[in-house]
């Protein structure tokens, strides 16, 4: 897959994937935080949306956001509210739009990875 920005999620004290998990994806431009994408997982833990395929990518600053306690929560999964993590956002950089950019999330209700994949 050429260009683009892809989002995943997994749950790996649960081993499943956050289906239903809320993220959002901003350009970060000229001190302004314009959002190119807001959406929920779907069942493979993925964002199922256009930038994915690169629609609106363009090289500069990007934050994603990924919402975790809503999702532990709604999960059943004890998170208070606040749970510890709450959201966790991500920037990072798009220097070549011809390139992919996967986001992998790793996480559980204490902590998270999350890094470039391939």
């Amino acid at each position: 897959m050429a260009g683009g920005i892809s989002l995943h999620a997994v749950d790996v004290a649960r081993g499943v994937p956050a289906e239903g998990m809320r993220v959002e994806l901003y350009a970060l431009r000229d001190g302004q935080r314009n959002r190119l994408a807001e959406s929920r997982l779907c069942a493979n833990g993925a964002l199922d949306h256009p930038v994915v395929g690169g629609d609106g990518v363009t090289a500069g600053v990007y934050e994603a956001v990924f919402h975790i306690g809503p999702w532990l929560r709604a999960q059943g999964a004890g998170a208070a509210e606040p749970a510890f993590l709450e959201e966790a956002p991500f920037r990072f950089t798009v220097t070549d739009v011809e390139q992919h950019y996967h986001l992998p999330l790793k996480f559980t209700p204490w902590g998270y990875s999350l890094f470039r994949g391939a």
